[in-house]
């Protein structure tokens, strides 16, 4: 009996002693945030530090941030009181990914406990918690508190607390070996686990200077591989990684580990694109093809044909032999591209299908060899390399097989500003994949454009059967040589962008006027000034019936849409006032995107449906190097123009549109995007 008095006086004396009292500040709310309630609960039973619990509790619908809350959002923080005040270390729980409209952040919802412990607390403590909560609006509050270390105990506290710190990663356990590696703007974890992996996801503290976005995260047995796409919030290039120390927590199965590593260089992750590889290479192959019916392909097919067509004495042999040549100058210019890409992914410089036309020295030596294809044709002169490397730019009589090893090089390069279906698709996979499968869907690609001159170079009869040479040949290289004029004073036309419009306008009168006094001085004056006369005939014909014709045209081509600069902000701010978002990422030098401004956008319906009061269309112009663009691409797994998606109640993670856009394709997505709500 005496043992039982003297049991029960110490667990009162226990209960009563400061030494063991907890503080409770009772649920905290502040007038201005009704979605959000705190409380904090403190302990000083563990001699001199004080464990501290913050519990926060959300609405449905309702987050607030992780330490690290990725693209967006704030991290809850405490200003303590004192002097000096205490020191706190914060024990964070596992968080969860948030993803909306391309932006991917870290936090919490529903309800989260955040155990700290506090070096130096004085009997009284106080401070402000300032929180961030968020949902379709995001909302920075205060809360002021105070608690009172002297107070009754809670003897719930350190079940609480103990429960707290269950929730948070562990140093080891988890994972048997990790590596980090970086390239091109894109971050690459590598992890094994005995074990296996069921469902890993990955939490990445800030790395200064860089934004991670979303991980894509590929498990294969007891190996788990992520891809993590970095930019740069300023819109400047994506910094260098490799180096630097990256803290990430890895989950799975309800456990976490939390780990350091150094970023090494590229890991040579093989692509994850959600089909194999031999997929990949199929579409390949499909988008090489669909390339040669793009309109920057057909001066050089006539070409090619007109080539043919001047061969006085044609046999089997001569045509297969001369479309060989053409393909292999189309393989071997894609392996020249492959090469570029590789160097630039060694440099860590962006990616992407066409960039070259960003830089006006290769537009202007673009311009320069058709301008000379052009006179080759009109047949002012032969175009001839040096005779030390015995090769010939264009072939003449039929005699010698470089000129149409050089036709099928440039046929390449006239086809880069143009995107088809499966090519994006094709490309994005290549550039994300290891350097072997890079350079083999380069090759395929290569093959795949060269089909067609692969089908004549097997069956030479096809070509045997265009009719025999004649004078209406001459006619007919005069009408190549105006189709690959036009495709000099297009690529001409890029240089505004560069140069400006009157700098570009006196160069294309002056190459004008320079290719006319070359035929006065080949043909005559005669025929010099018959030129000079149709070209002005042709051109005020056209100015003629265009402004006779303006009331049926004018109309439907004006563009009456309020296009809006392109921003992962302005997305995320149109969804959260439940509008729909057109995302437009086009370029100048892009012939598919003119082709979708002139057939779909430019259209009455389509206008009408982009003029709503609901929907914001966001225009991105890539026609010059931009970081920023580059960098919301490979979000979204794109490295080429045209780019559309759109967004929407109905579709808050976006939908992407096909590169050659349909009106039908655009109404039907935007009418989706509206949800429940239409």
């Amino acid at each position: 009996m005496l043992n039982f008095i003297r049991q029960t006086f110490a667990c009162l004396l226990l209960l009563w002693l400061p030494a063991s009292q907890a503080a409770d500040s009772g649920w905290l709310q502040s007038p201005q945030n009704d979605h959000a309630k705190i409380r904090l609960r403190a302990d000083t039973s563990k001699g001199d530090e004080t464990r501290v619990l913050l519990t926060v509790e959300l609405e449905k619908g309702w987050k607030t941030y992780w330490r690290s809350p990725g693209e967006g959002g704030i991290a809850p923080t405490i200003v303590w009181q004192g002097n000096p005040p205490p020191v706190a270390t914060w024990f964070w729980p596992t968080p969860q990914r948030f993803d909306v409209a391309g932006i991917s952040t870290q936090g919490y919802h529903d309800k989260v406990a955040l155990p700290m412990v506090l070096k130096g607390a004085a009997r009284q403590l106080a401070g402000t918690l300032t929180l961030s909560t968020c949902s379709n609006v995001c909302v920075l509050t205060d809360y002021p508190f105070t608690l009172d270390l002297s107070s009754p105990s809670n003897p719930q506290f350190n079940h609480d607390f103990a429960q707290a710190m269950g929730q948070v990663p562990i140093a080891s356990g988890l994972v048997d070996s990790i590596r980090a590696g970086y390239h091109n703007g894109e971050l690459q974890i590598s992890a094994e686990r005995t074990a296996g992996w069921q469902q890993p996801e990955l939490f990445f503290d800030t790395l200064a200077g860089a934004d991670l976005g979303k991980p894509s995260v590929k498990r294969d047995g007891e190996r788990m591989q992520a891809r993590i796409p970095v930019s740069d919030g300023w819109g400047d290039a994506a910094p260098d990684l490799r180096g630097k120390q990256l803290r990430l927590v890895v989950s799975d199965g309800g456990l976490a580990q939390e780990t350091t590593l150094t970023i090494g260089g590229p890991l040579n992750l093989p692509a994850d694109s959600g089909f194999p590889l031999w997929q990949a290479v199929l579409m390949a192959l499909a988008g090489g093809f669909i390339l040669n019916l793009m309109p920057c392909v057909l001066p050089v097919l006539g070409m090619k044909l007109g080539s043919i067509l001047q061969v006085e004495q044609r046999d089997r042999r001569s045509v297969r032999w001369q479309f060989l040549a053409s393909s292999s100058g189309i393989v071997v210019s894609f392996m020249v591209l492959a090469l570029l890409m590789t160097l630039l992914r060694l440099s860590n410089q962006a990616l992407g299908w066409g960039i070259q036309f960003q830089n006006p020295w290769f537009i202007g030596f673009m311009v320069l060899v058709t301008l000379l294809f052009s006179a080759n044709l009109f047949g002012l002169f032969h175009l001839q390399l040096s005779s030390s490397l015995n090769t010939r730019l264009a072939t003449h009589n039929g005699r010698g097989l470089s000129g149409h090893f050089w036709q099928g090089a440039f046929a390449t390069l006239l086809a880069t500003p143009c995107s088809a279906p499966f090519l994006g698709t094709a490309v994005a996979f290549a550039l994300a994949a290891s350097l072997p499968v890079l350079w083999a869907m380069f090759v395929a690609l290569g093959i795949g454009m060269s089909l067609p001159w692969l089908l004549i170079a097997a069956w030479p009869a096809l070509a045997l059967r265009l009719p025999r040479p004649g004078r209406w040949m001459n006619s007919m290289r005069l009408v190549l040589g105006l189709l690959m004029l036009v495709s000099s004073l297009w690529l001409l036309s890029l240089m505004t962008n560069h140069i400006g419009t009157k700098p570009t306008l006196i160069v294309g009168a002056i190459l004008l006027v320079g290719l006319l006094l070359a035929l006065w001085k080949q043909r005559g004056g005669r025929t010099a000034g018959i030129a000079a006369a149709s070209v002005l005939l042709v051109g005020g014909l056209a100015l003629l019936i265009s402004s006779l014709t303006a009331d049926q045209w004018r109309k439907p081509l004006h563009d009456n849409i309020a296009w809006q600069p392109l921003s992962e902000q302005a997305i995320t701010q149109a969804l959260a006032q439940h509008k729909r978002v057109f995302v437009d990422v086009t370029a100048d030098w892009c012939v598919t995107c003119k082709a979708n401004k002139f057939n779909v956008l430019l259209r009455d319906d389509v206008q009408k449906a982009l003029s709503a009061d609901d929907v914001v269309a966001l225009r991105g112009d890539w026609s010059r190097p931009s970081a920023e663009i580059s960098a919301f691409l490979l979000r979204r797994g794109s490295v080429a123009v045209p780019f559309n998606q759109i967004y929407g109640p109905g579709t808050p993670d976006g939908e992407v549109l096909s590169p050659l856009l349909t009106r039908e394709a655009v109404l039907k997505a935007l009418s989706a995007a509206k949800g429940n709500e239409q």
